[in-house]
């Protein structure tokens, strides 16, 4: 059964294709009006005509049309890649050195991979092991924790409980106790596992309200519309930016890569 948002997702993109399809059907339409003006001004054909001309070579060729549009989808793409990275090169400092940003793997390591995640992904908690691996496996890899809360009021919650347990010293436990849950973490589920770890739960829903913990996770969504992150998970290392949960093998690569840049 498709869900109402999928429905809503569907009609939106047949809506923007639609958009599309009648501006790439204007601007092909152009090309034609620059060589058929002068004829019409001079009396060689009318206007009917030249609309008739442009009908009947749409349905002669449509695929034109068509690969127009792909033109115009991949000029968009290789646009927006180039505007996230341009981004990437303007907040380095804000990705991978934002002392509001938790730190895992090696705090001094000479690589250092950004992870954008909430903790009602399936996909995060899918990744979670493969990062931990990754960490095992590569003593100078650093990990920097951007709490992107996407899914919704628990995760939210959950985001928030989070940075408020790294001021008790405690986020590295916490985090993984989170994905641990196997389940949706919901408001009663967070605070359960926040015990189970040891944390002072009054002083963590204090610290939760504090501005600095929704500024933090504020900055992480502009970072991530910035980079062109719009799901989770997403990791920023190098140069790169990949959206999406991967293997281990692809990590590695990407860290090699990033590592060999420093070279």
């Amino acid at each position: 059964m498709i869900s109402k948002t999928k429905q809503a997702n569907r009609h939106n993109g047949w809506f923007v294709r639609a958009i599309l399809l009648a501006g790439v059907t204007g601007w092909f339409l152009l090309g034609f009006q620059g060589d058929q003006r002068s004829a019409i001004a001079a009396g060689e054909t009318s206007q009917d005509q030249f609309d008739q001309r442009i009908h009947d070579y749409i349905l002669a060729h449509p695929e034109v049309i068509m690969e127009a549009l792909q033109s115009l989808d991949a000029r968009q793409r290789e646009a927006a890649a180039k505007d996230a990275k341009a981004a990437l090169a303007a907040k380095a400092d804000e990705i991978f050195r934002d002392p509001a940003s938790p730190v895992g793997g090696n705090a001094s390591g000479d690589v250092t991979m950004a992870e954008f995640f909430d903790y009602n992904c399936p996909y995060c908690r899918q990744v979670a092991p493969i990062m931990a691996q990754a960490v095992a496996d590569d003593p100078q890899l650093r990990i920097v924790y951007k709490e992107f809360p996407i899914l919704g009021p628990d995760s939210m919650f959950a985001a928030k409980a989070a940075l408020a347990a790294q001021m008790q010293g405690k986020y590295a436990e916490f985090h993984k106790a989170l994905y641990d849950a196997k389940s949706r973490v919901t408001e009663t589920i967070v605070l359960r596992i926040a015990a189970e770890v040891g944390l002072d739960i009054p002083r963590l829903k204090a610290d939760m309200q504090l501005p600095d913990i929704q500024a933090a996770i504020d900055k992480n969504a502009q970072l991530a519309q910035a980079l062109g992150i719009t799901g989770t998970p997403g990791f920023v290392v190098g140069e790169q930016i990949f959206p999406g949960a991967t293997d281990l093998a692809t990590i590695k690569k990407l860290i090699e890569q990033a590592r060999a840049l420093q070279k």
